[in-house]
């Protein structure tokens, strides 16, 4: 057997680190490509201690984080070096594919090259978008996590291939598939978690594709079902390309509750039973009553006769629906295409010959080797999809798009915004608008003094050398350079600053003058000595007592006094040179920074009453009702929008 060792600290450039987090394990693979095919080097297989995934969906982060872990830990004792990124596949509950097709007339007839391509394709997913919302809840994030051209036009002909050629006229058809924004954010954090970078993404039946049939086997009309724990992906191919996805949520999971239901075990439990099948005669387990117990391996086969029936149906009729009808052959993957009799029953329910329907891993090897790993198995077809996808470079990379001179780590969109993508790759509001450094407020002589902390620098947007907005969309073969915003310092005051803000001698807290020199305390009462105290009020002369014997004398009637009308209440005049504006359909004014500089739009945010730090929904950004920049300098009288979309 050759070392597998490579020397080294780090994961070179070239090493493929293939990870199938599954539902019910995950399958680390390392290996390189070599001469048109991937070398695999080791593999490692964790089970999940706990069901911590469902259907396909990352349920506990936490759990399957550390599963990915254990895993990657084991491969780097095995190599010699340190895992810092993962090629990866996603699979889902809510996976949704569409048809789409672009056309790009081009001005004057010219050699044909990757920059017109990828706008033909990007027009062409963007077709298939708009066609799958239709109807849909427009607010659901939606993201590309592949597409296959089924074919392109040159002038009106059908090509396979239109680089390097001339024409005026060209058109791509395609098929997308999209999965909900929650698989894509778990997925992300999983590998987060883990310590780990996303080097590719990809979706499991384009994997399993890419290792299960060659391309040039892809002219027939061939069908891939990956069965795994709680997926069945399905891919169909004919006539050179591959002209659709889809899956079902029914797998192998299904057999294994049905054994718990008929035996009275636990999940794992379940799961031995049902991996014994194939190799024993005998199945012995204890339930959760603490039994142990023997039966026949066609006893426990006949306990998930109905429940292997209701998948073998599901599936054949999503590849039926998918296809139009039977295909000419097709092809078992996962570790689910195991099950005793699936191949006999799925061949009756396509009403197809039994002999066209097999176990794949006959042509892995059209794309793989290993001199360390059997890889025959089915189970390996997606971890051997990923690494051969990642390592042949078949994941289309038409939506490469450079962030600060790398690939930036995106699952593709028809539509996205530069926002959208500073998001996906870590940035976050903050990065965007900085922070204002904190203020002093103080109170003197019962005033309130304000001294203003730095204001932030704001971000640096730039997309092909000109500035953009957040805002903007973004498109294949885009360089974008994103420099933070710099939070401003806070403000540390000192005693002669007041004393020459005020222009006065002294500044006392609670009766003793603080020293020129020193930082003035917060929170407490200032005075300058210069406000005499308060003085009680004058008490209005008493009338004297008369004297014994004296004669009172008639007081002379005199006219009530008039009260004089108090002036109506005034609203408190503004600030002189204060900015009105509009915040919301609110009345706004803003005295002038101490230094002179403009406000932004960025500078209202705190004051929109919105937690940017904990946003659950986009925001809308508007300044007289056009989508505004954070940087975007406000002028007297403008009307700014900041709140939630709608």
């Amino acid at each position: 057997m050759a070392d597998t060792k490579v020397p080294g600290g780090v994961q070179t450039e070239d090493l493929i680190y293939a990870l199938d987090v599954g539902t019910r394990s995950v399958i680390g693979m390392v290996g390189r490509a070599e001469n048109g095919r991937v070398r695999v080097l080791a593999v490692e297989k964790q089970p999940h201690p706990k069901r911590a995934m469902l259907d396909g969906q990352i349920e506990d982060i936490a759990q399957v984080s550390q599963v990915v872990g254990q895993v990657t830990r084991r491969l780097e004792e095995r190599m010699g070096l340190k895992l810092e990124r993962a090629c990866v596949a996603a699979a889902g509950r809510a996976l949704r594919t569409e048809q789409g097709h672009g056309t790009l007339e081009l001005s004057e007839p010219g050699k044909l090259g990757e920059e017109q391509l990828g706008q033909l394709e990007a027009s062409a997913v963007a077709d298939a978008e708009r066609h799958l919302r239709e109807g849909e809840d427009q607010e659901q994030r939606l993201f590309l996590v592949g597409y296959t051209v089924t074919q392109f036009l040159l002038d009106g002909y059908p090509m396979i291939s239109l680089l390097g050629h001339t024409g005026r006229s060209i058109e791509a058809n395609v098929v997308a598939t999209f999965l909900p924004g929650e698989v894509v954010d778990s997925l992300y954090a999983v590998l987060r978690e883990a310590g780990l970078e996303v080097a590719s993404l990809t979706l499991e039946p384009i994997a399993a594709l890419n290792a299960a049939i060659p391309a040039e086997l892809r002219l027939l009309n061939l069908a891939l079902v990956d069965i795994g724990a709680g997926t069945s992906d399905i891919a169909i191919c004919r006539e050179g390309s591959v002209v659709g996805y889809t899956m079902a949520t029914v797998a192998g999971d299904e057999i294994t509750e049905a054994l718990m239901r008929s035996y009275l075990v636990d999940y794992r439990t379940a799961e031995e039973m049902k991996a014994a099948l194939g190799r024993n005669e005998k199945v012995t387990f204890t339930d959760i009553l603490g039994m142990e117990q023997t039966c026949s391996a066609e006893e426990v086969l006949a306990a998930t006769a109905d429940a292997g029936q209701a998948l073998v149906d599901e599936v054949a009729a999503r590849v039926l629906e998918l296809n139009g009808g039977a295909p000419s052959a097709l092809f078992l993957a996962g570790g689910g295409s195991k099950l005793s009799s699936l191949r006999e029953k799925m061949a009756q329910a396509l009403g197809m010959d039994p002999r066209r329907v097999a176990l794949a891993g006959a042509h892995f090897k059209a794309s793989a080797f290993s001199d360390a790993v059997e890889l025959e198995d089915p189970e390996y077809t997606t971890p051997l999809g990923i690494a051969v996808s990642a390592g042949l470079g078949l994941i289309s990379d038409s939506y490469r798009i450079l962030l600060n001179g790398r690939p930036a780590k995106l699952f593709r969109n028809g539509r996205l915004t530069l926002l959208d993508l500073l998001m996906m790759n870590g940035y976050g509001y903050r990065d965007l608008l900085g922070r204002n450094g904190k203020s002093v407020v103080l109170d003197v002589d019962g005033k309130r003094v304000v001294f203003h902390g730095e204001p932030s620098q704001p971000a640096v947007l730039v997309v092909n050398g000109a500035p953009a907005r957040p805002s903007d969309v973004i498109h294949a073969g885009d360089k974008i350079q994103f420099i933070p915003a710099q939070a401003g310092v806070d403000r540390k005051v000192l005693v002669r600053e007041v004393l020459e803000r005020l222009d006065v001698a002294r500044l006392l807290a609670d009766g003793t003058p603080l020293d020129p020199d020193q930082e003035v305390p917060v929170g407490i009462r200032l005075t300058t000595g210069t406000v005499p105290p308060a003085r009680e009020p004058e008490q209005p002369p008493t009338k004297p007592e008369p004297s014994a014997g004296a004669a009172e004398l008639p007081l002379r009637a005199s006219a009530p006094p008039v009260r004089q009308p108090e002036p109506p209440a005034r609203e408190p005049e503004p600030p002189m040179r204060a900015m009105r504006l509009t915040l919301n359909d609110r009345e706004l004014w803003l005295t002038p920074k101490p230094d002179g500089s403009p406000y932004y739009l960025m500078d209202l945010l705190e004051r929109s009453g919105i937690d940017f730090e904990h946003l659950d929904r986009q925001v809308r950004l508007a300044v007289n009702g056009q989508s505004g920049a954070f940087q975007q300098v406000l002028r007297p009288g403008d009307r700014v929008e900041i709140r939630y979309e709608t």
